[in-house]
């Protein structure tokens, strides 16, 4: 199964990375990830909190450049557009099975209070 959409509504998002462009190590270069179009993939630290409750940091892989006006320094609230999760698994370099969900969305927007 892929890309199951989340609902966040209730959910506080805000920003604790800047967002940057994703990256990923091959052969031992760090190179910019890309869709099969070419458009270059940014992620995003946020930290997700609902009201009177502990918060957790995730990571989120979004489809396009967010543009500016994010700040980690400002506490920027935003909304996800189309948020989504991905289960993967996979055998890692010792056998070892790895598993979990990605997250990602088709872009994000600050919230407007």
């Amino acid at each position: 199964m892929k890309n199951i959409p989340v609902n966040l509504s209730g959910y506080r998002l805000t920003v604790s990375e800047n967002p940057e462009m994703k990256t990923r190590k091959e052969n031992g270069v760090d190179t910019v990830v890309t869709d099969r179009d070419g458009v270059t993939k940014y992620t995003v630290a946020l930290m997700v909190k609902a009201k009177g409750q502990k918060g957790e940091e995730i990571r989120v892989t979004l489809d396009s450049d967010p543009g500016e006006g994010f700040s980690e320094d400002e506490m920027t609230r935003v909304e996800l557009i189309d948020p989504r999760v991905t289960p993967y698994s996979f055998k890692n370099e010792r056998g070892e099975t790895v598993s979990g969900v990605a997250w990602g969305a088709a872009g994000m927007k600050p919230l407007v209070a």
